[in-house]
């Protein structure tokens, strides 16, 4: 493709790095990324992802923006209290970067709707805050062969890992089921200081990134922890994969 004058100027540092160049931009300005969750770690996720020049975003998300959410979720402001998150976040991308189009999904993601939802994208970030939607993300991505990026954040912590098929196990692998209802209490009752969803939702956009150009490892067979109170990051390795995971073992049956 070519480049117009703006672009060029617009993504100067892209071109200019060795591992992007003028293809890697032509590969993220026609790649298209799902984010499912428009909060804490989907604002500065779908905020990169746009300024880097991802083509098409999807944006999932049935929350209306709150004044308690403002804390942490930049891509909303004070005068978008009680607007639907999934507006409020396509209204502030498109202001960033006008290449970019954004596909709106107010909806809540469940087992009807999702493998719909997956089929138009190359990658999926799961920028969801309850362990139900993790696993229904996980299981479908499996099912449907769509590399995914996990992310999890509470009080000071947070952490990562990503999945390609056939590279690594996936999320059920490792956690294999949800936790009992209430066993585990969520941001409301502990807390999330700010800027920790915004170091690990900046991280997974790097995650999407490096997979749409091509360059990196990803975090495939690792899971990532962040200690902001420590400033420790640490990195786990992962059993490539585990033989009785009853989404994985179906998915490579399926694939026979």
């Amino acid at each position: 493709m070519e480049f117009t004058a703006e672009q060029q100027m617009r993504y100067a540092r892209h071109i200019a790095l060795q591992e992007v160049g003028e293809e890697g931009q032509e590969k993220l300005l026609s790649g298209r990324v799902l984010v499912i969750g428009a909060g804490g770690l989907g604002s500065p996720a779908a905020m990169y992802l746009a300024a880097a020049g991802v083509g098409h975003i999807g944006i999932a998300d049935a929350d209306v923006v709150d004044l308690s959410n403002l804390q942490r979720q930049i891509a909303h402001g004070t005068k978008d209290v009680g607007k639907a998150k999934v507006k409020s976040m396509q209204e502030t991308i498109e202001r960033m970067n006008p290449d970019v189009r954004v596909h709106t999904y107010p909806m809540f993601v469940e087992e009807g709707n999702i493998m719909g939802l997956l089929e138009d994208y190359d990658f999926v970030l799961d920028a969801t805050d309850n362990f139900d939607a993790k696993f229904l993300i996980n299981d479908a991505c499996v099912k449907a062969g769509k590399p995914f990026c996990h992310a999890g954040i509470l009080g000071f912590a947070g952490q990562l890992m990503t999945y390609v098929p056939g590279k690594g196990p996936c999320y059920r692998c490792i956690f294999r089921n949800p936790p009992p209802k209430d066993a585990v209490p969520g941001c409301a009752q502990v807390g999330i200081i700010g800027a920790v969803p915004g170091v690990i939702g900046s991280l997974q956009a790097m995650e999407a990134l490096k997979f749409l150009v091509g360059a990196g490892e990803l975090l495939t067979g690792r899971l990532l922890t962040y200690d902001a109170l420590k400033m420790e990051f640490r990195t786990v390795r992962l059993p490539h994969q585990v033989p009785d995971c009853p989404v994985c073992k179906v998915s490579l049956q399926d694939s026979e």
